[in-house]
């Protein structure tokens, strides 16, 4: 049984969507099962369904107004490079309508429906292959993984959502009772999963380099304070996500295969930029052909 794990990592989930296109149409690897946190939840339903194309588009397209209806950052340009402030007045305006968050991300949950048709869902959940997203359950301090076998067509787009929402700046949503927000929170690399589920061989897309090449800047204002906050639990959650991942797979004889980003794309990934979103998509293709290229065996030269 073979499983493609994508963890979180927002827009640089353009670097994963291209991976999974050369592991899936050049590499023909088949999958039974697929596991997403985050923006690995918004990608795992279109590649299970072999919807490469469709995918690709919607994330080479998609920018702030496709996310938020309500934005609780401005992009600026400072030499060259883009970085985020404060939006004073969206932050006040979410507050004094009583919301839990910086910013609200309504505008995404849409997109997921208009992405995902109801014969596309049918098609997913009467198939073999199973399709899981993963999401933090904060009332009752736990993660839960939530399969698109056990659902309806509208409750499970409400998970992928709930799992892509990078709280505290997106959505706090409440759902059966709980509040539930970005799966990344408490597994980003949902490695163990797909081995608890049967997997035997794990193809995983990390968005984020293997070893830190960077000091992040002193912060400016509260929002990069928390934003780099958040950035240093989520890459303790990876690392640890990551270990556990490999001590099951050494318990259970199961074989994980790691794509992780070779540099640093971005240091805020709640910037969807087009542009570099279309180059992160081809440079993750080209990664992984580069990569699967150099395992091959060499075969011996056949003496006449």
């Amino acid at each position: 049984m073979r499983a493609l794990v994508i963890s979180g990592g927002g827009s640089k989930g353009a670097f994963a969507g291209g991976v999974a296109q050369f592991l899936i149409e050049e590499a023909k690897h088949h999958y039974d099962l697929f596991v997403g946190t985050s923006t690995g939840s918004l990608l795992i339903s279109h590649l299970a369904l072999g919807k490469i194309d469709k995918i690709k588009n919607i994330y080479s397209s998609v920018n702030q107004d496709s996310i938020f209806d309500s934005c609780p950052f401005l992009i600026k340009k400072r030499h060259g490079s883009e970085i985020i402030a404060m939006n004073h007045w969206n932050i006040l305006k979410n507050l004094l309508k009583g919301k839990k968050t910086f910013g609200e991300s309504e505008n995404l949950r849409r997109l997921i429906g208009e992405s995902i048709t109801k014969e596309e869902f049918d098609t997913l959940k009467n198939g073999s292959t199973d399709v899981v997203v993963t999401v933090s359950n904060l009332s009752l301090n736990r993660v839960e993984y939530k399969s698109i076998k056990d659902y309806s067509y509208e409750e499970f787009l409400d998970w992928i959502w709930i799992s892509s929402n990078y709280t505290p700046f997106m959505s706090l949503v409440r759902k059966d009772g709980c509040e539930y927000a970005d799966g990344g929170l408490g597994s980003l690399v949902p490695i163990e999963e797909a081995i608890k589920q049967g997997a035997t061989e794990v193809d995983v897309v990390v968005l984020h380099t293997e070893v830190s090449y960077y000091n992040r800047m002193p912060s400016r204002n509260p929002f990069e304070l928390i934003t780099t906050m958040m950035g240093f639990i989520l890459d303790r959650i990876e690392n640890q996500n990551i270990r556990v991942g490999k001590l099951v797979a050494s318990q259970k004889n199961a074989i994980i295969n790691i794509y992780y980003t070779p540099t640093i794309l971005t240091t805020n990934s709640l910037i969807f930029n087009k542009e570099k979103m279309t180059h992160w998509w081809m440079r993750g293709y080209l990664y992984a052909k580069n990569k699967n290229s150099e395992s091959m065996p060499i075969q011996p030269e056949i003496q006449e």
